[in-house]
């Protein structure tokens, strides 16, 4: 299997790869809480029991429609044991944190300790020094158009050689954020500061939280904890100080393409490697608050959100800063952000006046088949969560009126992503 290839067209990025259509879910039986009178909680549970028929682990949601919320749960959070996955578990996020730490980077530009569009060297010269310090600006940081390469590669090198044994060797190991640049900084660059289409990298966001750091004088988590988790209102949502998660939570399975056969454990594991990219531990409803929060203005004012949500191309979506849009033809226009790491996947996404919300959690990660070309084939899985997705934000909308090849263009959590 072409696993070097893989990495080398979709390392760092969490979005999907595939055209195919959905189709209808099948129905199952596993109970799913409910606490309104009109969201259709019989669909929702068979969309979410689909996915689990459809060999996924075990599989987590929680939609809400104004007032009205459903949660909902199928599947197993421990293969061996049996036990099974509940709505309320902890997840990490993965790159669902980007959107966290742009909200931190807007609410400094608000206090006049940052500009979108200073260059990142006037805040960083020892760390991104030279004539990228002097073209790479803070906004092309958050929207992905910096040119600056991923450190992945870098962090876990036998990836490139077509193993995954980096993810068990570097389980337990400390990396410091200013390593990850300096990584991702060595790495080839994807193309001209400012340049769009634009390229989806870590190192990025990485970048932002030492940014916020030298503006704040604090440490990132703590920052971020107290002026956007505690703001917002989240009651099991923060940045992990070891490499254990705290609270109920599945146990995350990674296949990689099948070189992990059975799929591992990676539920314990140092998430210092993803820093403000990626390492938030959350609840599905927890994301949902969050995301109303936001798209509410009660993290960052109109002017912040007015410039979060002004989209350029980058890898094949529309991405803002620390946001992206998906646009459901017949059903609207949709924001948030979708992560993955090893054993986790989880999607967010909000109607822009925050009334239609959907978030869903996965615990078994990169089971699909590679073709020829080294590419994921479309599984299942993937056709499952994508109509339960639809299911929960269109209830409303035709079915015929769709884009169903748009929406699976979006989610798929196949790739290497934080």
């Amino acid at each position: 299997m072409r696993i070097a290839r893989l990495l080398g067209t979709v390392l760092g990025t969490t979005l999907l790869t595939t055209t195919a259509l959905l189709t209808t879910p099948a129905h199952a039986g596993i109970a799913a809480a409910r606490d309104d009178v009109s969201l259709d909680g019989p669909a929702l549970r068979d969309s979410l029991d689909a996915v689990h028929e459809a060999g996924m682990y075990g599989v987590f949601s929680s939609v809400r429609d104004g007032g009205e919320r459903w949660t909902g749960a199928s599947g197993l959070a421990d293969v061996a044991t049996g036990r099974p996955v509940t709505p309320d578990m902890r997840q990490r996020v993965g790159s669902i944190s980007k959107t966290f730490t742009a909200v931190g980077i807007l609410q400094q530009v608000e206090r006049g300790r940052i500009r979108l569009d200073a260059p990142v060297g006037d805040y960083l010269p020892d760390l991104i020094p030279g004539e990228r310090g002097r073209e790479i600006t803070v906004r092309m940081l958050l929207n992905h158009t910096s040119g600056i390469g991923d450190y992945i590669a870098g962090a876990f090198p036998s990836l490139t050689r077509n193993s995954p044994a980096s993810l068990e060797e570097e389980r337990f190991r400390s990396i410091r954020p200013a390593e990850l640049v300096r990584t991702g900084l060595a790495a080839p660059a994807t193309g001209r500061p400012g340049s769009v289409p634009g390229s989806y990298s870590n190192t990025n966001y990485v970048i932002a939280g030492l940014l916020l750091e030298k503006v704040t004088g604090q440490k990132a988590g703590p920052y971020l904890t107290r002026h956007v988790i505690d703001r917002a209102g989240l009651r099991h949502t923060y940045l992990p100080r070891t490499p254990h998660i705290k609270g109920p939570h599945p146990r995350m399975y990674e296949s990689w393409f099948g070189l992990l056969d059975p799929p591992r454990d990676f539920s314990v594991y140092d998430m210092s490697w993803a820093s403000t990219a990626g390492s938030v531990v959350s609840t599905t409803d927890d994301l949902n608050r969050f995301y109303r929060a936001l798209l509410g203005g009660k993290l960052v004012n109109k002017a912040s959100l007015d410039e979060m949500t002004r989209t350029v191309p980058v890898s094949g979506v529309d991405y803002g800063l620390g946001i992206y849009s998906l646009e459901l033809r017949g059903c609207g226009r949709f924001w948030g952000h979708d992560g993955a790491v090893f054993g986790a996947g989880t999607i967010a996404l909000s109607s822009r006046d925050g009334k239609h919300q959907v978030a869903v959690a996965q615990n078994l990660m990169k089971y699909q088949e590679l073709d020829e070309n080294g590419r994921p084939k479309q599984h299942p899985i993937d056709t499952a969560i994508a109509a339960h997705v639809v299911r929960a934000l269109c209830a409303d909308a035709p079915a015929s009126g769709i884009n169903h090849s748009r929406l699976t263009k979006s989610l798929r959590f196949d790739q290497l992503s934080h």
